[in-house]
């Protein structure tokens, strides 16, 4: 809503009325309809006309302001028709509330978990979970992980103090006061096992809900070190370092993508590991999760595209690996190519 001021000359004298008026979209396009007529009442300056005409609207509903308006809201109020849109002002009576001693206690983010939970559901996540034999407790730590990455990515430490800022508590109907860090981190190693049957029922319900291109995947690296010794990490090595982080022992995470940016598969590999001797395992991953051996539903070919540390993978890489099938063919490549490969969409013959 807003008002909207006319003037109207008769007999050589200027009248000025102001109306409320709200922009409805009709057959013919958008249309102003009036709401009420406020006369020559003089809404103040005209930067405050959009406050004042939220205020007017806040009151045909029947809700009170908490501060106080330099015009009474009545008389605006009373010249609205009356009807089942505009039930009129509160009449009962009312409590002073001061402004100034109001405060917020416990307030709790409800929007962007909402979503997320239905994202969660939409995508099947806590049936393939189940399927996947986690409990309950570990599907709701397991989503709370999830969202927590989605809408404001923290640590394990710091997950617990978010979570009980949110509304997820609710809307799961679960109690998290007591939850920490250990049991989130505990919860990781649950899932751990079951990740290439998650991954791959993962990528099914994407292949079936948003009709995935399967013709191209893209591989890289990235590494994460570790501060103490790892000395029961297996994998946890020294090895060519992109933090600048060589004193410390580190592992390798390879992670392939489809053109559309969703994951297919990742693998956690040894820190001194060569970027491109992974590239023959990987593509056995992405054999296990995916139909890449088949060429496809329409038996086309597919193209791995690999680029590790901001270099090509080199033509030494596709002559190193054993024997492909004609349907995964491995092409290295740089950033810019591999950005200029997801913008292309593939020509059907």
């Amino acid at each position: 809503m807003y008002i909207r001021k006319t003037t109207k000359i008769s007999k050589g004298k200027t009248h000025t009325h102001y109306l409320l008026v709200e922009s409805v979209h009709t057959p013919k396009g958008p249309r102003q309809r009036t709401i009420c007529s406020l006369g020559s009442l003089g809404p103040g300056p005209l930067e405050q006309w959009h406050a004042l005409a939220r205020k007017v609207e806040a009151s045909l509903a029947g809700q009170l302001s908490l501060e106080p308006t330099a015009l009474p809201m009545e008389p605006m109020v009373d010249k609205a028709p009356p009807g089942p849109k505009h039930p009129g002002p509160f009449t009962g009576q009312g409590t002073p509330v001061d402004p100034e001693q109001v405060a917020l206690e416990e307030a709790r983010e409800a929007g962007p978990v909402h979503v997320g939970h239905q994202m969660w559901h939409q995508l099947g996540l806590e049936a393939i979970l189940r399927r996947a034999g986690l409990s309950a407790w570990a599907r709701v730590l397991s989503e709370v992980m999830t969202l927590n990455r989605l809408i404001c990515p923290l640590s394990e430490h710091a997950t617990p103090d978010w979570l009980r800022r949110t509304a997820l508590g609710d809307i799961l109907g679960t109690e998290f006061a007591t939850l920490t860090e250990d049991a989130l981190s505990r919860n990781l190693d649950k899932l751990h096992p079951h990740r290439e049957q998650i991954e791959r029922e993962l990528a099914a319900r994407e292949q079936q809900l948003f009709n995935l291109d399967e013709t191209i995947y893209l591989y890289d690296l990235t590494s994460t070190y570790f501060e103490g010794q790892a000395v029961r990490n297996r994998q946890a090595k020294r090895g060519y370092s992109r933090d600048k982080r060589s004193d410390c022992k580190q592992v390798l995470v390879g992670l392939v993508l489809d053109r559309d940016g969703f994951p297919k598969a990742h693998e956690i590999f040894a820190g001194n590991r060569q970027h491109r001797s992974t590239v023959p395992e990987m593509l056995e991953r992405l054999k296990q999760r995916t139909a890449l051996h088949c060429g496809g539903s329409a038996g086309g070919a597919r193209r791995v595209v690999g680029r590790v540390g901001g270099r090509r993978l080199g033509r030494s890489v596709p002559d190193a690996l054993p024997p492909q099938p004609a349907s995964a063919q491995v092409t290295g490549t740089d950033q810019a190519s591999a950005a200029r490969t997801r913008s292309v969409r593939p020509v059907s013959e």
